[in-house]
């Protein structure tokens, strides 16, 4: 009754010569009947807060008022600044701080001056580890049981953010935290990528003030679709100037920091600082690639032996553990080729490469925060890949790893006279599965394998002096990435959100850290983890682990396979670090009492239905919402948008008419185009002549240019038609068909593809030019190549019935 007399003498201050027990009745009967001006939701619990009342005084006129100016929301007295770290595809047996070949200072720092994790856990894939991370719930919780680009129409698979789980970083933000997010996001759909948005699921529409970095899977790292809060932008210099997307990232956090210290010293600051590496394509500065040379001739199964002792040294796992066996489906190194032994030597020492280059630049970084005088007040968490290392390359590696994931994968072929240009600007290049599997030691599997640890287990390093006093310690507690929200919110003195921007919460499924911060000895409190992805899946209960493996990551088509024909395993992880020793045999009612929990953890968390298609559900039409489009048109010389947002004909039976007016001295430039140098196609006009060329990943070009030059000083019309050789819907690369070519209505000519697919990398659709890397080498000097003419109108027509796309 006390705080509400307060309450009441502040806001009717009006009656300050009432009694004050006049003031306590008029405040009870407000409190009884008009609860919603006064019964608050507890101080950020409820984001945005409502304006505050005014406490200053009104007169008729200046002279007896006093003002009192709105004061902004503060952060809670000694909230830390933090600084998340997530890397990509690193695994756990990678970095020097946890015994891997690879050095890592920076992380090394880090964990001598803080804690060592080796129990935390991530989903096995990008978007879902991604999605858990900041909003602090199950991926399947928030519609992100795949990536996004996989999205169904499921609850736990639609690739949306929902409104009832908020990021921590709009949480930070209401509470008077600084908040940005540099690098990859990976969390927003493909089609919403474009001017139209909306934009309430980029990182600015949730909860981050500066967004600096690209919003796919991946990216070049020399040529990135790259965009500033949500405006595209280009690169601030190119590869021939020494530009690399690490680097660039790093720039620009460290201004961000210095800004926002400069201004507000007293502010606290989140960010989040998520660079493109280690996932593929793999690109590392030259000078970089060159100190790994001959450091991995001893091939994968030796490595991971030396790690596995190096580790065992380190005491970063136990004594006891047992370095699990080679998988029969990954080739031994002994069994491959003179040839193929000298390209994954290449594409590892490339790998290693790019890890070192990255802790090099979250080193700057770091130093960064010690010269500003913010580190000892930096909670840093260190998060070293949002799953294991990834065997999306294949048993050989690949040059694309865009052509890899949708299907097509020439493994050795497509490096031919091309192994010099492993990590240069013209390779996207990925590592074998066996270098993947040797840096995922001492455990079984890789990325996307979520049964096994090899997926799903990564090291974290928290560094924090102002709240760590035992430092340079290891800590085993089971943890998993939906932790490290409450454990933020928890330092930081913030309540969990009940409720943004009047949306009701789900709650928080994560459990704080904090507990482990200075006591190793500390009894786990987190005791059940579901885990699932592509249909592999696991259930961790009171340390025992079940498992069923359904599929393996370089089979990107789906298997077509009952998931109740999976063998499921079983684990006591209290006595077998490394998941080794199989007991279902020993312990059928544990395996079925822990089948039984993951059933009622799907169920809850929206899990099902199980689905392992892959590369199928890269197309996104089956993202569409009501009837499948059929035709787009499109006006002027400005359009860009994702590929997946712009027309989806190729390789459907399909025309293109573009109505252009050439200038009487001609013109040249790209009409229209989409991907670039990894994969795509173009259609451009180039010594008065009009040109066609679609790149089949790098590894064909098929190429069309017009015997007769395009009429000028007036307008035209030209048009293509392709009529495919055959065409299977459940296929992803199609054995290609014949393009035929007019202007005018007159027939210009013919070209036969023998390949082509719908997808052709992250590079975006454009019309009017080609901004990112050229899809032809034929105008690769000419810059963005822009169209000189005038393009009045382009439409893309799909010449097949709404029901054949359903």
């Amino acid at each position: 009754m006390n705080l509400l007399c307060s309450v009441v003498q502040v806001s009717v201050s009006g009656l300050r010569e009432k009694s004050s027990i006049g003031i306590c009745l008029a405040g009870m009967f407000l409190f009884l009947f008009v609860p919603v001006a006064f019964a608050q939701a507890p101080i950020g619990s409820a984001i945005p807060r409502p304006s505050p009342s005014f406490e200053g005084k009104i007169e008729p006129t200046l002279n007896g008022s006093t003002p009192d100016y709105p004061r902004p929301v503060t952060a809670p007295t000694g909230a830390p600044n933090v600084l998340i770290i997530l890397l990509d595809d690193v695994g756990f047996g990678m970095t020097s701080t946890f015994g891997g070949p690879v050095p890592t200072p920076a992380l090394d720092r880090l964990a001598s001056n803080g804690l060592k994790y080796n129990r935390f856990h991530t989903t096995a894939l990008c978007s879902p580890s991604r999605a858990a991370l900041l909003t602090g719930r199950n991926h399947h919780s928030v519609g992100t049981g795949v990536i996004i680009e996989m999205g169904t129409g499921f609850p736990g698979y639609t690739g949306i953010l929902p409104p009832e789980t908020a990021t921590v970083a709009q949480a930070l933000k209401h509470n008077g935290y600084a908040t940005a997010a540099f690098g990859k996001w990976h969390n927003t759909p493909e089609t919403e990528i474009s001017p139209t948005g909306p934009f309430d699921r980029w990182p600015t529409g949730l909860g981050f003030g500066t967004f600096y970095g690209f919003n796919q899977g991946e990216t070049h790292q020399y040529h990135p679709t790259l965009y500033r809060d949500v405006t595209p932008v280009k690169p601030p210099k190119t590869p021939e100037e020494g530009y690399h997307f690490t680097t660039d990232i790093t720039d620009e956090t460290i201004k961000w920091v210095h800004n926002v210290t400069s201004a507000a010293p007293n502010r606290p600051w989140f960010c989040y600082y998520a660079p493109g590496a280690l996932h593929a394509p793999h690109h590392a500065p030259r000078e970089w690639r060159e100190k790994f040379k001959g450091q991995f001739d001893s091939g994968w199964d030796q490595i991971r032996e030396t790690i596995f002792a190096r580790q065992r040294e380190l005491n970063v796992i136990p004594g006891t553990a047992v370095l699990t066996p080679r998988p029969p489906e990954i080739p031994a190194w002994d069994d491959m080729s003179d040839e193929a032994q000298l390209v994954a030597l290449r594409l590892m020492e490339n790998y290693a490469a790019f890890m070192a280059h990255t802790d090099f630049e979250i080193g700057r970084l770091v130093d960064s925060l010690a010269a500003c005088e913010q580190l000892d007040n930096t909670l840093i968490f260190y998060i070293v890949g949002d799953n294991g290392a990834s065997a999306e390359g294949g048993p050989e590696g690949t040059f694309n790893e865009v052509s890899a994931l949708a299907g097509y994968n020439p493994g050795l072929a497509g490096f031919k006279d091309r192994i010099d240009q492993i990590g240069e600007p013209s390779s996207e290049p990925h590592v074998p599965i066996g270098w993947a599997w040797a840096m995922n030691t001492p455990f079984q599997w890789t990325k996307q394998v979520a049964s096994h640890l090899g997926g799903t287990r990564n090291p974290m390093v928290i560094h924090w002096p102002k709240g760590i006093q035992k430092t340079g310690e290891l800590r085993s507690q089971f943890h998993h990435l939906i932790d490290i929200v409450p454990t933020i919110l928890d330092v930081a003195g913030i309540p969990e959100p009940s409720a943004v921007n009047g949306i009701t919460q789900k709650p928080i499924e994560g459990i704080s850290l904090k507990y482990t911060f200075n006591d190793e000895d500390a009894k786990d409190r987190r005791t059940s983890q579901y885990f699932e992805m592509l249909g592999n899946r696991a259930m961790y209960q009171d340390g025992w682990l079940a498992s069923a493996r359904h599929g393996i990551p370089w089979l990107t088509n789906g298997l077509s396979r009952p998931f109740d024909t999976d063998q499921w395993e079983l684990y006591d992880l209290n006595a077998d670090f490394t998941q080794s020793n199989d007991l279902a045999a020993q312990h059928p009612e544990k395996l079925k009492e822990l089948q039984k929990t993951f059933d009622e953890a799907a169920r809850r968390y929206n899990v099902y239905p199980l689905d392992d298609r892959f590369a199928q559900r890269l197309d996104p039409r089956i993202r569409s919402a009501g009837p499948r489009r059929l035709k787009w048109t499109y006006f002027g010389n400005d359009i860009r948008l994702p590929e997946a947002a712009g027309p989806i004909f190729v390789p459907l039976p399909h025309t293109v008419t573009a109505q252009i007016t050439l200038p009487e001295e001609g013109a040249e430039g790209v009409i229209a185009c989409a991907g670039g140098r990894a994969g795509g196609w173009t259609l451009f006009v180039k010594n008065g002549k009009l040109n066609y060329e679609y790149n089949f990943f790098g590894y064909e070009r098929y190429i069309f240019e017009a015997a007769e030059s395009l009429p000028t000083g007036q307008s035209i019309e030209i048009s293509l038609s392709f009529a495919p050789n055959s065409f299977d819907r459940s296929r992803i690369i199609s054995d290609g068909g014949i393009l035929r070519f007019s202007v005018g209505g007159q027939h210009m000519g013919e070209l036969a593809l023998k390949k082509a697919g719908y997808r052709h990398g992250v590079e975006p659709f454009e019309i009017g030019r080609d901004s990112i890397s050229p899809v032809s080498q034929s105008y690769a000097d000419k810059g963005d190549f822009e169209f000189t003419g005038e393009i009045e109108k382009i439409v893309f027509e799909v010449n097949v019935p709404f029901s054949f796309l359903r």
